[in-house]
């Protein structure tokens, strides 16, 4: 490996990947949510909460709209 790098000659480019970057927040969820989502999550052999970003990603594209029902 060498000593030095000359990088004055490199030309400068956008990281590609900059649109795809996560943002890391804190969100309180149920245990049972949790849990189903770890179940399955496993069994289609991925990290559960990349499943959760996958799912409010899906969400936020198909404008998905949640129907709350109050109870009198």
């Amino acid at each position: 490996m060498r000593t030095h790098y000359d990088f004055q000659k490199m030309k400068g480019e956008k990281n590609p990947y900059l649109g795809r970057l996560k943002q890391p927040i804190t969100i309180r969820l149920d245990k049972g949510t949790v849990a189903y989502f770890k179940t399955l999550a496993t069994e289609l052999g991925m990290p559960y909460q990349n499943l959760i970003n996958l799912y409010l990603r899906d969400c936020a594209a198909t404008q998905k709209k949640l129907e709350l029902k109050w109870a009198s």
